[in-house]
């Protein structure tokens, strides 16, 4: 009996490849994906900041726009571009959305797309 418990401990050396292929696949997803929500995080803390921020009340919307695009420069976020961000009017208040799907390949000829959408509503006095 003890002569078998011995022989059957730990893994076979084709169970161990399959783990090692696995954790690798996690890594190089983990390595392309993670930039991209770093990103957003950039993103999000800008417009929270834009929404706290008292200059912000009282911008037009084009205002709000041009500033949301400055601070995006400022932190380093190039990704982007003018035609994702829109500020509207609304019912005393200026609606600013920037709404973006950054893409990038995994392996081969596998990609993947990700759908952001952040959305603040600033005060009109």
């Amino acid at each position: 009996m003890k002569k078998l418990m011995k022989k059957q401990q730990g893994l076979t050396m084709i169970s161990m490849v399959v783990v090692i292929v696995f954790l690798l696949f996690q890594a190089v997803i983990a390595m392309n994906v993670i930039p991209v929500y770093m990103t957003d995080r950039s993103v999000k803390d800008v417009m929270e900041r834009v929404e706290q921020d008292p200059k912000s009340i009282g911008m037009s919307a084009k205002e709000l726009k041009v500033s949301v695009m400055k601070r995006l420069r400022l932190n380093s976020v190039y990704d982007i571009k003018p035609e994702y961000v829109s500020a509207k009017k609304g019912r005393g208040e200026n609606i600013v959305t920037i709404e973006y799907e950054p893409r990038g390949k995994l392996i081969g000829t596998l990609d993947f797309i990700v759908t952001f959408k952040h959305e603040i509503k600033i005060p009109i006095r």
